[in-house]
């Protein structure tokens, strides 16, 4: 039986810890694939193109979405993020499990496109916590943090149109819940149809042979 990937769409509060995740995760086993979003944002300190975005013009943006180039994308404190279409698609035909880190208007996009893709929400333990982890970054100024923390009242409504939630306390525990609610979703019948319909056919001939 050949094992198709898994498209996995990680969403979370800004601070919620969604790239440490995602880089651990990968990390740790080599079934997985990180899809690299674009965006029109700059790249922040320590940020290299084509690593953790690719970094384009808004312009260059327009144009992939004019030709079909994106998956999905949105507009997100004034910039655009999106998914692009080609690296998925070959990374699910060659068995990989690929990790979208999207906002929830992408997220809803997916799975319109891909009814089979799995949807995992990553929240803190707390709002609190939240807060001391936007706090912590050092890298954004109080409007941007107030703007972030109105963002996630935003999102909260949108928790429960997610297959799971996962709550990112102590990294190692969250990686391994991550990894066993994938591994589950591998087992369910809507990514076994073909499988599920060779055995249906096999079923009928040897019926049909007795």
């Amino acid at each position: 039986m050949n094992r198709k990937g898994i498209l996995i769409v990680i969403s979370g509060f800004s601070g919620a810890g969604k790239g440490t995740l995602m880089k651990k995760l990968t990390a740790d086993y080599d079934n997985y694939a990180l899809s690299i979003s674009m965006t029109t944002r700059g790249p922040r300190d320590g940020e290299m193109n084509g690593r953790e975005y690719f970094f384009v013009t808004k312009d260059e943006f327009e144009e992939r979405i004019a030709q079909d180039g994106m998956i999905e994308y949105a507009s997100y404190c004034g910039n655009y993020y999106g998914t692009p279409r080609a690296y998925v698609e070959e990374q699910l035909e060659n068995g990989k499990d690929v990790i979208l880190e999207i906002e929830i208007q992408g997220a809803h996009k997916v799975k319109e496109i891909y009814p089979q893709a799995l949807l995992l929400f990553v929240m803190p333990p707390s709002a609190g916590e939240l807060y001391r982890r936007l706090k912590g970054r050092g890298t954004e100024t109080d409007e941007v943090i107030a703007k972030r923390m109105s963002r996630a009242v935003e999102e909260s409504e949108g928790i429960d149109t997610y297959d799971y939630i996962v709550v990112n306390d102590k990294l190692e525990d969250c990686i391994a819940q991550i990894n066993a609610i994938v591994g589950a979703a591998h087992n369910t019948p809507g990514c076994n149809e073909e499988f599920i319909d060779t055995i249906r056919k096999e079923l009928k001939d040897l019926l049909k042979g007795e």
